[in-house]
């Protein structure tokens, strides 16, 4: 057992029954944290995994990792959420989602490893967490409140006071028990109180858990909000070494505001930002007019969002700025995004709109059309209709009626979704989630999307092999290093090779390819989702500050988690637990349906070539080049080879892509082999 970043319990809460219990944290260790100990509560927990994201019985965890609430640079932030999704189609498969803040450390001020939230409450509630005192609260007062309105009157009645800037008294507290401290909330909006689909979950002002539809879970349960407050510490196992390496990390890898290696080359573009880790880039795609400050999640070196002296925004970062960004002014777009905070909706969802309003231009989608919403379509591009239809999407009015469900669901429901994901006017590759990366181009993205259960959302090798040289020919600059460096450094940092990142019209079904996607599969699932690693910050595969570009992955993960928690973890032996997590999620999958018949992308994928250059790595007669890659299309044939030669590199019987017995004996997992044989849905 570790003798550090643990605190020895997790919270399950009932509420169907209102009961409360502690789970040992110990029996669940072996899973690192995060991700890994959620999965393996869902399987001893949930008998029957076939059930419906709505199911009373869907249990969902909010779990911290043995980094949260420490030092640990850009990994003591984040919260890991679990649990079987709504969101996904045609099924919603057991899923994740993540938010940032500083909610997880709180859980471990508190004492507590995690909450774990399974039944549903007659009555709207809210669960109280002091310290070891937890009680499940009346939430009748807060239903119908947005997410920060729910937050303060929260932070109110926790605290007692009217002004939660004031200090107040806590049992246990330093100081002589006064604090300034507020609790940290995590809280569902409008959308979450209708069941929406695409209901998120909400953390201060715009830390937001969006996909799986965990705010539309969390409303069919009745539970509005789950706040929680502490005294106490993180036992650290070596605090010097920790100190020493977040000063390193910091030092090496993050913005030096005094001697910066990398200035912005065009003033107010702070997409360069991304390249640089210059603090405060994230909020949106230049520079703010009004003042505003770097703001960042727990324990953070980075601090790439921002908060703003008008309130507006706060928090929010890189895609929730392009939910407006037809906006015809900056004040219109921030207050665009907040009231889609405000509302708890998944922007990666809504912020398609613009299909929609191509459906309005067809004459398809009006007032008395085939799609009636009175919406006013012909002020689109106006904040007036930007928040009718936001609101009309968290209450499920007009042609919210249908949104509600998602877009996905409402394109079915409307007869255009075979047309339009054919036609590519709907970019939607997989499980009906919104186009993130072209899944015709980045595979390892929408490879690891197809073959898992949502948009994976990992930017590990995106930064390098597209922003880098996207970012820098958007300013007219040439790349920060040549395309056979970042070919590489991201082979040597990865333990592959350099044609593990070739992006070529064939390079992508090459077995190096699939490499470099089961590195990535592995990778996140322990270093990121379980040990709570930031996406926007790790891996350091390249850093553009120093003059080798060698960046921290893989030493300094192993290393920050031992000055933790005391525990020698290899690089390799995390992504050994990776694939164990990664397998036992796949077994979920498989009980809940999934077959290869089913992991195929919707048409435009393989039939409409790309048109807009898309800068990406890519080897040409034996050279490395950053390419344009126009007029690809993913071959079909060529994609079942991939799915061929993934499966069996997972251990998946090629047929079915179901796990083997052998695999799963392989990886400690003779129980769950057991319950695949009884559905007859093992491998061979």
């Amino acid at each position: 057992m570790a003798n550090g970043g643990y605190v020895g319990k997790i919270l399950y809460v009932n509420l169907t029954d209102k009961s409360i219990e502690d789970i040992p944290t110990a029996d669940y260790e072996e899973w690192g944290g995060g991700h890994g100990i959620g999965s393996a509560i869902f399987w001893d927990r949930v008998k029957d995994k076939t059930i419906d994201g709505y199911d009373p019985d869907n249990l969902v965890s909010f779990m911290s990792s043995p980094l949260s609430g420490t030092l640990a640079p850009s990994a003591s932030g984040r919260t890991e959420v679990t649990g079987i999704g709504i969101q996904a189609y045609p099924v919603g498969w057991f899923t994740r989602s993540n938010f940032g803040g500083r909610f997880s450390g709180m859980i471990k001020y508190a004492g507590w490893d995690g909450v774990v939230v399974q039944g549903a409450s007659e009555s709207p509630v809210w669960i109280n967490i002091v310290n070891d005192k937890v009680t499940i609260e009346d939430a009748s007062g807060l239903w119908g409140l947005n997410t920060h309105e729910t937050q303060e009157e929260i932070w109110s009645m926790v605290t007692g006071q009217s002004d939660v800037r004031e200090w107040w008294s806590l049992s246990g507290a330093r100081d002589g028990g006064r604090t300034t401290q507020k609790p940290a909330v995590v809280c569902i909006g409008p959308a979450g109180e209708n069941g929406n689909r695409n209901g998120c979950l909400i953390h201060d002002s715009g830390n937001g858990g969006g996909q799986g539809g965990f705010g539309g879970i969390l409303g069919v349960k009745n539970l509005k909000a789950i706040s929680v407050i502490g005294t106490g510490s993180v036992p650290v196992a070596d605090p010097a070494a920790l100190l020493q390496l977040r000063d390193e990390v910091q030092s090496k890898f993050g913005y030096n505001v005094d001697d910066p290696a990398l200035e912005t080359p065009v003033p107010g573009v702070n997409l360069y930002g991304i390249l640089t880790q210059q603090p405060g880039y994230g909020t949106l795609l230049w520079a703010p007019e009004k003042p505003a400050r770097p703001q960042g999640c727990m324990g953070c070196y980075r601090n790439c969002r921002m908060n703003h002296t008008d309130g507006l925004a706060n928090g929010n970062q890189c895609v929730e700025s392009l939910y407006f960004m037809a906006g015809p002014t900056q004040d219109d777009i921030k207050r665009a995004v907040t009231l889609l905070d405000q509302m708890g909706i998944n922007v990666y969802d809504v912020f398609q709109h613009e299909y929609l309003f191509g459906l309005y231009k067809q004459g398809i989608l009006g007032p008395g059309k085939q799609i009636h919403s009175e919406l006013p379509w012909d002020k689109y591009g106006t904040y007036e209709f930007m928040e009718a239809f936001t609101k009309a999407v968290a209450y499920g009015t007009d042609i919210g009626e249908d949104l509600k469900d998602g877009l996905t669901r409402a394109a079915v429901k409307w007869g255009r979704w075979d047309i339009d994901t054919a036609n590519g006017s709907l970019t939607r590759p997989q499980w009906g989630f919104s186009e993130h990366y072209d899944p015709r181009l980045e595979v390892d993205w929408s490879y690891g999307s197809l073959f898992g259960d949502r948009d994976i959302n990992e930017h590990d090798f995106n930064w390098h092999v597209h922003w880098m040289p996207l970012v820098t020919g958007a300013v007219g600059q040439a790349p920060l290093i040549s395309a056979a460096r970042v070919a590489e450094l991201m082979g040597k940092a990865t333990g592959t090779s350099p044609d593990a990142f070739d992006y070529s019209q064939e390079g992508i079904y090459s077995d190096a390819r699939l490499d470099a996607v089961t590195w990535h599969r592995y990778y996140t699932r322990y270093w990121k989702q379980s040990i709570s690693f930031c996406d926007w910050a790790w891996p350091i595969l390249i850093t553009y500050n120093t003059e080798d570009n060698v960046g921290g992955t893989p030493t300094y993960e192993p290393a920050l988690f031992k000055a933790v928690t005391g525990l020698d973890i290899s690089m390799d032996k995390g992504l050994e637990i990776g694939r164990r997590i990664w397998n036992l999620d796949r077994a979920i999958w498989v009980l809940q349906g999934r077959n290869r018949e089913m992991e195929v992308f919707t048409d435009y994928v393989y039939d409409v070539p790309t048109v807009a250059p898309y800068p990406l790595l890519v080897k040409a007669n034996g050279e490395w080049i950053f390419d344009t890659c126009v007029g690809r299309t993913l071959d079909r044939e060529k994609f079942e080879s991939v799915k061929d030669r993934f499966y069996k590199l997972h251990g998946w019987g090629v047929d079915t892509g179901w796990p083997t017995r052998a695999t799963l004996e392989s990886l400690g997992l003779s129980h769950v082999a057991d319950e695949l044989a009884k559905a007859d849905k093992l491998g061979s």
